[in-house]
């Protein structure tokens, strides 16, 4: 069975599989128009981040455009269940099909052996501000990757 979605704004049509693959595709359209939220000491920093060339240039281009659409809040503001600093969040690699927790921390306080990654890592920095149940396409190093936010809680080692 083939699934429409009908033609788009481009007056394009596109086919799908199953429902769920249509369903998929209109969640991710959907969540990628949402704005990442972050306090206005990461939105800072990532901005320093650009300014200094620590990420590729794919890497500076999807940041750029995700601060400008970003909503900055107070720390207290910040909703529980969004990737930040001090926060244990478990991702789903749908690329490369595995689950893994990992502990955002200050860059002062990063031991990657000891699974605490700096907020300004690559990974850090491809999910910060999202929130669980987003789906991310992300320019990682080694390629284009999606990702997902399956879980978001405090850290406070």
């Amino acid at each position: 069975m083939q699934f429409s979605a009908g033609k788009g704004l481009t007056g394009l049509s596109f086919r799908f599989g199953s429902l769920d693959h249509c369903i998929h595709y209109y969640l991710k359209i959907l969540k990628m128009s949402n704005p990442i939220i972050v306090t206005t000491g990461i939105y800072d920093a990532i901005k320093d981040t650009i300014r200094r060339k620590k990420v590729s240039i794919p890497e500076e281009k999807r940041l750029a455009e995700e601060l400008r659409k970003a909503k900055q809040v107070l720390r207290r503001e910040l909703p529980e269940d969004v990737v930040t600093v001090n926060r244990k969040v478990t991702i789903k690699d749908h690329t490369q099909n595995f689950e893994h927790e990992y502990i955002f921390v200050a860059s002062a306080k990063a031991k990657p052996a000891k699974n605490k990654h700096s907020i300004l890592s690559e990974i850090a920095l491809a999910t910060v501000g999202y929130k669980v149940g987003d789906i991310i396409n992300w320019p990682f190093k080694e390629g284009e990757r999606e990702i997902e936010i399956l879980k978001v809680e405090p850290w406070y080692g």
